[in-house]
C-alpha cells in the first residue's frame, strides 16, 4: 500500500548537532554574554493563523548570518544555541523533547504541570513528572494561581530533577484561565508579582516565566508584566507575540517584542509563527530577541531545529531530508512513544504523532485511517516499515523549495 511518509533531512549522524549545554556550578558568575542590538526598523512578516497550524507566507528577504547567534545563557546554564522548543500540552512529552534536543534544539520545555498537589499521583502527572534519563538542562513548566502552590510545586520539580522552573503566563485555554491561571494572570499584576516573587524564593534554581503580550489588543500590558519579572529576579522572559483574546489568529506582534526589547534587560525569547528559517531569521534580526522559541512548526517536523541553526550559521539551506532518514527517524520516534507509554496508550499517541509527520501529503488520509484502526504496536510499525519511504516528504520538499 501506498503511504506519505517522508519529510526528514538526510544528513550523516555526525552532523546532527548534539543539542547539549554546557552548565557551571549554580555558585560561578560566568561573563555576561553581549547582547544583540537593536537593528534598524523594517518591516513586520505575515504569520500564520494557528488553530490547525499551517506554514505562513515567505517573511522579507533575511541574509544569513556569517556565525552561529550568541548561544543564550539562564542562569548557570549555557545552551549550545538558542532555539527552545516551546511547551505544549500533549504534545512535549519526554520522548519528543529528547527527539527535538537530539535535532537540534538548544532547551524543550516540558508540558505544563498544575501546580494543585491534588492532581500529582495522577497518571498524567506523574508522566509529565518524570524527566529520567532525560538531557539537561531540564526545565519543568508549573501553571497555576496561588503563590504558595506554585512556590511547592516548584520545589517538588525541583526534587524530580529539573533545573529550570518555568512559569506559565501565557495559556489561552478556557479551562486553564476560568481557573484564574495561564495568560488569564495577565490581569492582576499584583498577583503575578506575588507568584514571582514566591517561585523564585522557593528554589535556588532559574526560574523564567513565560507570557502573551496581554490579556486583549486594548491590554497589553507586556511591557509592565516584563519590568515586574525583572524586578522578581525572573532569568529569562518569552513572550508569545499574540494577546490572550488573539488566541492563535492573526499574525505575531513582532513590534510588541522588538519594543520590549528595548526596555528589558531580561533575556528576551520570541515565540509565535516561527515556522522556517527565514523566519527564525528575521524575528531574530527584527526584535533583537535572544533566543526563539517554537512549538506547532516542529510538530511532525522536529528536524526544523537544525534546519534553523544551519541557515543561521552559513546562510544557506541544508539538503532536501532523505526519505529513508525521515522513515528512520519516525519509526525511532514511535518505538520511544511505546515505550514511555506502554503499549495501549503509545499506539493512541503514535496515531496523533503519525498525523504530523504526514499533515499535507499525498494519499495521507487513506493512509492514516487504515493506520488509526491498527490495534497494537507491531501493527502499526508493521504498516511503517511495509511503506516506501519514497511515499514520504511531499510537504516538507514542496514548502522548503517555496520558501
Amino acid at each position: 500500500m501506498t503511504t506519505a511518509l517522508q519529510g526528514l533531512q538526510g544528513l550523516p549522524a555526525e552532523m546532527l548537532p548534539a543539542g547539549g549545554a554546557t552548565t557551571t556550578g549554580p555558585g560561578s558568575q560566568p561573563p555576561a554574554a553581549p547582547r544583540r542590538a537593536t537593528p534598524a526598523p523594517g518591516p513586520t512578516p505575515s504569520g500564520t493563523g494557528l488553530a490547525a497550524w499551517a506554514p505562513g507566507p515567505a517573511p522579507p528577504s533575511f541574509p544569513g548570518r556569517a556565525h552561529p547567534p550568541t548561544p543564550l545563557r539562564i542562569g548557570p546554564h549555557t545552551l549550545a544555541n538558542n532555539l527552545i522548543l516551546a511547551p505544549m500540552a500533549g504534545v512535549t512529552d519526554r520522548p519528543f523533547r529528547e527527539l527535538c534536543r537530539r535535532l537540534g534544539a538548544g532547551l524543550a520545555v516540558s508540558e505544563m504541570v498544575a501546580a494543585d498537589p491534588r492532581l500529582w499521583e495522577r497518571r498524567k502527572s506523574r508522566r509529565r513528572l518524570d524527566h529520567q534519563g532525560e538531557t539537561g538542562p531540564i526545565v519543568a513548566q508549573i501553571v497555576g494561581s496561588d503563590p504558595g502552590a506554585l512556590a511547592e510545586a516548584a520545589r517538588r520539580n525541583q526534587d524530580l530533577g529539573a533545573d529550570i522552573i518555568d512559569i506559565n503566563m501565557g495559556c489561552p485555554a478556557k479551562k486553564v484561565c476560568r481557573r484564574a491561571a495561564g495568560s488569564a494572570l495577565l490581569r492582576d499584576e499584583r498577583l503575578v508579582a506575588a507568584i514571582l516573587t514566591a517561585v523564585v524564593a522557593a528554589v535556588p534554581l532559574p526560574v523564567t516565566l513565560k507570557i502573551r503580550t496581554g490579556w486583549s489588543p486594548e491590554e497589553r500590558n507586556a511591557p509592565r508584566i516584563a519590568r515586574i519579572a525583572g524586578e522578581s529576579g525572573i532569568a529569562a522572559l518569552t513572550v508569545h507575540g499574540r494577546t490572550r483574546a488573539c488566541g492563535f489568529s492573526g499574525t505575531a506582534e513582532y513590534d510588541t517584542l522588538r519594543a520590549l526589547r528595548q526596555m528589558t534587560p531580561l533575556p528576551l525569547i520570541a515565540n509565535g509563527d516561527i515556522d522556517s528559517p527565514e523566519r527564525a531569521g528575521f524575528v531574530l534580526n527584527y526584535t533583537g530577541a535572544d533566543a526563539i522559541m517554537i512549538g506547532r512548526a516542529a510538530l511532525g517536523r522536529p528536524w526544523i531545529f537544525r534546519e534553523i541553526a544551519h541557515y543561521l550559521t552559513t546562510g544557506a539551506h541544508l539538503p532536501l531530508p532523505d526519505p529513508d532518514w525521515v522513515k528512520t527517524t519516525l519509526l525511532h520516534h514511535l518505538h520511544a512513544l511505546y515505550e514511555f507509554y506502554g503499549d495501549h496508550t503509545g499506539v493512541g499517541i503514535a496515531r496523533k504523532h503519525l498525523g504530523w509527520y504526514l499533515r499535507g501529503q499525498r494519499d495521507a488520509a487513506a493512509f492514516r485511517e487504515v493506520f488509526n484502526h491498527a490495534g497494537t504496536r507491531q501493527e502499526q510499525m508493521n504498516l511503517i516499515e511495509a511503506s516506501p519511504a519514497s511515499a514520504l516528504g511531499r510537504w516538507q520538499t514542496e514548502n522548503q523549495q517555496a520558501a
